[in-house]
């Protein structure tokens, strides 16, 4: 009997639980409890969660995924966002102008070796951030006066007489190695009349990393910090400003210690002496210039960079120079794709001979490329020759069976 009433009891109270309707209404919002649902409403988001109350015994036919149902009234949540957005734009804005700031309080004293096309294109940007000092075999005084550089005429004078934070190797990839050794004992004769702090960041920019990193750590100065770069751009295809462009980076030393690529970002954790905080900061400089210009900015390690870059880069100056060959000219017909060839040929063309062939000689995948375009050539003839009926080979547009060829 106790227990047929303590049965009945339960009953009415889960009875009494279904239909009761508390509401209780403050400040932060409200709760209504009804049909074995708590409905939460928060005034300031304009939020209804429907949630469920404890186990019923007359529980809904309803589903577990239809009790958890979210309803969300977004009044207003759009312009909370767009606030928002707003707000993280200025601050963006903010941090970038004391940026600058910093950058143009201490202006980088930057010289260029090799004031050739691509020495002169980022002698053009570097301008506006610091001083800049050019030199190479060929006099260029008047184009460097025009554009607001200081000319050298001998390597000599550029590198002992000028007061250099930053140098940059703009050199062919063939010519690396000679003009390195034509710097080395000036640097260690700078040292001699000027002390250990005198000695420069050695930047270069070649199109291929390991060759000149490897020699760049074996020949230098061990005082000499040394960032490889690879800005994946130049006069012709960055003719309109460097915003979009892709620039590769590898920190390699900072005073005598090589660093790992692989910890890009933690190279302050490794030594906190003065030296190195400045080395640092030089460094850093000298790369918020290519950032502020709008380069997309890729740390990478050299050796990454040069397996990447056959099979992109190479490649592609590969192919431009093996259609430029053929003498193709546009037509009366061009479809926009052939257009795309053409530009092609004119860009790839348009880089001297000894760039092309640095991005083979200096860069040990580029072999590799090479056999494997050589193979997919013979594949996709060979599948045309099949298709034909032909068993054989293709010599100037007529085909021959292995009977002819005989």
């Amino acid at each position: 009997m106790k227990l047929l009433i303590t049965f009945i009891c339960i009953i009415s109270i889960e009875i009494a639980k279904q239909h009761r309707v508390v509401s209780a209404w403050s400040q932060g919002g409200s709760t209504i409890t009804s049909r074995g649902a708590t409905i939460q409403h928060q005034r300031k988001s304009d939020q209804f969660r429907l949630l469920p109350t404890s186990s019923s015994l007359f529980s809904s036919t309803q589903s577990n995924d239809e009790d958890d149902i979210t309803i969300n009234s977004n009044n207003g949540e759009l312009e909370r966002l767009k606030k928002e957005e707003q707000r993280l734009s200025s601050l963006l804005d903010s941090i970038r102008q004391q940026k600058l700031a910093v950058l143009r309080s201490r202006p980088l004293s930057i010289g260029i070796v090799g004031f050739g096309r691509f020495g002169q294109f980022i002698a053009q940007s570097f301008t506006k951030y610091g001083n800049v000092v050019g030199t190479s075999r060929t006099n260029y005084t008047d184009v460097a006066s025009e554009m607001g550089v200081k000319y050298s005429l001998t390597l000599e004078s550029f590198v002992l007489d000028e007061d250099l934070d930053v140098i940059v190797l703009a050199t062919s990839i063939v010519s690396f190695k000679d003009t390195v050794l034509d710097i080395v004992p000036l640097l260690e004769k700078k040292i001699q009349l000027k002390g250990a702090g005198s000695y420069p960041l050695i930047v270069d920019v070649a199109s291929v990393k390991e060759h000149p990193r490897n020699i760049l750590l074996d020949l230098l100065p061990e005082e000499c910090d040394i960032l490889c770069t690879h800005p994946m751009f130049g006069p012709d295809s960055a003719k309109n400003g460097w915003r979009g462009q892709t620039f590769v980076y590898e920190k390699t030393r900072i005073n005598k210690v090589i660093l790992d690529p692989d910890f890009e970002g933690q190279e302050n954790q490794l030594d906190t002496s003065e030296e190195h905080v400045e080395g640092m900061d030089r460094m850093e400089r000298f790369l918020s210039i290519w950032e502020e210009e709008g380069c997309n900015m890729i740390p990478m390690a050299c050796s990454d960079h040069d397996s990447y870059s056959a099979n992109s880069q190479f490649i592609t100056h590969l192919v431009g120079r093996i259609l430029g060959i053929q003498g193709l000219k546009a037509t009366p017909i061009d479809t926009t794709g052939f257009q795309s060839v053409l530009r092609l040929i004119e860009t790839t063309n348009a880089d001297s001979f000894d760039l092309f062939y640095g991005l083979y000689k200096y860069n040990r995948n580029s072999g590799y490329t090479i056999g494997r375009l050589r193979g997919a050539l013979d594949d996709v003839v060979g599948a045309l020759l099949q298709r034909d009926g032909v068993v054989g080979v293709f010599d100037g547009g007529n085909r021959k069976s292995d009977d002819d060829a005989k």
